[in-house]
């Protein structure tokens, strides 16, 4: 009798957890294509022209090859000449901010050069979320009264595939093969900054400080590992850094802040306890962390012939394959614990290690509300929000088996190498 009633027991148990599985499987199935937001009504040119007239100004109607640019006047020279493409533009622009102290981010060597991405410079066929918050980039690289004045580059995909095959001409041939458009930007955004060097942002992110503003004397103190007893930061103990100070070469805020030792990162489908965001960050030009990148997907996609279809672009290109080429960098070179970045203990605190400083999550990864957010995510308000990331999407297309996945990993702590989304 106890044997049967065991088995029972078992069995009913097992019942449950497989009526819970199909409850998940109906949901993400039947439910949640109905629940994904539908396609917003696009913004007429006329309107554009009146409510955002510097996205009209320097984008809309902008006629240039390969995007829309603003190189600030007062960069330019007696002999600049006048740019036909926006490879030229971003040349002149570099070469410029590169050139004088005072267009550079303080206590860096990275130019205040802005670029973003999307298909076309049309606006009235974007998303109407993102244009205000386009126009707050505008304004704080036009007005003075926001702040030192920046270039600005809006690049298509015309430009984009321009910058590859000046730049990169042996990776051409996989760039229009093998990628996904999503990680044809992913790679855009690297390879912009690698040689011409500047800040990123996705079109869904919105400034809170001005980008000249985002790095303090604080943001370079020292900081011990205690596991490991390493002191880093500021190499220079008897100098007190100023805003002349060049010391920051690469920027990365953190976008998963998780305890390493739990499973919590992976059941909420990140790949490393710290990950870093690369829907913003900054360089100067030719960071070696970007030839690291650009050697481990020439390797994945030499070693992995597959098609866009097969890929995972969070992986590949993405958040991940940032944060693998950054924290495989410092491993080698001074041999870094990666996981020491975290600020579950600290509160969050900025940390320079050699001359890449990384943020803590609320750098650019803020909660939305007005109270703490998880992964100690702090509001936006706080004065160490630099940036807010909206998280539109605007590339990703419902897939059945990365939303299963995901529900599989949170629900039933399963599937961890399933997948984490395709574009």
């Amino acid at each position: 009798m106890t044997r049967k009633y065991a088995r029972r027991s078992i069995f009913l148990r097992s019942s449950r957890y497989l009526r819970l599985f199909a409850f998940v499987l109906f949901f993400v199935a039947v439910i949640s294509p109905f629940t994904i937001e539908l396609p917003l009504p696009y913004y007429l040119r006329k309107d554009i022209k009146g409510d955002y007239p510097l996205v009209y100004r320097y984008i809309d109607s902008f006629n240039g090859t390969g995007g829309a640019w603003h190189i600030p006047p007062s960069w330019a020279n007696s002999s600049s000449k006048e740019p036909q493409t926006i490879l030229d533009a971003a040349r002149i622009a570099s070469e410029s901010a590169l050139s004088k102290r005072a267009r550079q981010i303080p206590f860096s060597n990275i130019p205040l050069l802005v670029h973003q991405t999307w298909k076309t410079t049309a606006a009235d066929g974007w998303n109407p979320k993102i244009l205000p918050w386009v126009e707050l980039w505008l304004e704080d690289s036009t007005k003075v009264e926001r702040g030192p004045a920046m270039a600005y580059f809006f690049w298509d995909d015309t430009g984009m595939r321009a910058l590859v095959e000046e730049f990169e001409k042996d990776f051409l041939e996989r760039y229009d093969s093998l990628l996904t458009p999503v990680e044809r930007s992913d790679v855009f955004r690297i390879l912009v900054c690698k040689h011409f060097g500047g800040i990123y942002g996705d079109l869904d992110t919105e400034l809170i400080r001005h980008p000249a503003t985002w790095i303090s004397r604080l943001d370079m103190a020292t900081w011990t590992d205690l596991k490991t007893g390493k002191a880093y930061g500021y190499y220079n103990d008897s100098v007190t850094p100023d805003y002349k100070t060049q010391v920051v070469n690469l920027l990365w805020g953190l976008e998963a802040d998780n305890d390493p030792e739990s499973n919590a990162y992976w059941r909420q489908s990140y790949t490393y306890p710290q990950q870093l965001s690369q829907w913003a960050f900054a360089a100067a030009p030719q960071h070696p962390v970007f030839l690291r990148y650009m050697d481990n997907l020439r390797n994945y996609t030499k070693d992995h012939k597959i098609t866009a279809q097969n890929s995972d672009p969070l992986k590949r290109t993405g958040p991940a394959a940032v944060t693998l080429a950054t924290k495989s960098w410092l491993e080698d070179h001074v041999g870094f614990r990666w996981t020491s970045l975290t600020g579950v203990k600290d509160g969050g605190k900025s940390k320079l290690v050699t001359d890449i400083l990384i943020f803590p999550i609320t750098g650019f990864h803020p909660s939305h509300g007005n109270h703490k957010g998880v992964m100690g995510r702090k509001p936006i308000t706080d004065p160490d929000a630099r940036l807010c990331h909206h998280g539109t999407g605007l590339w990703k297309h419902f897939n059945l088996v990365g939303e299963y996945g995901k529900v599989c990993r949170r629900l039933f702590g399963l599937c961890r190498d399933w997948p984490r989304i395709t574009g």
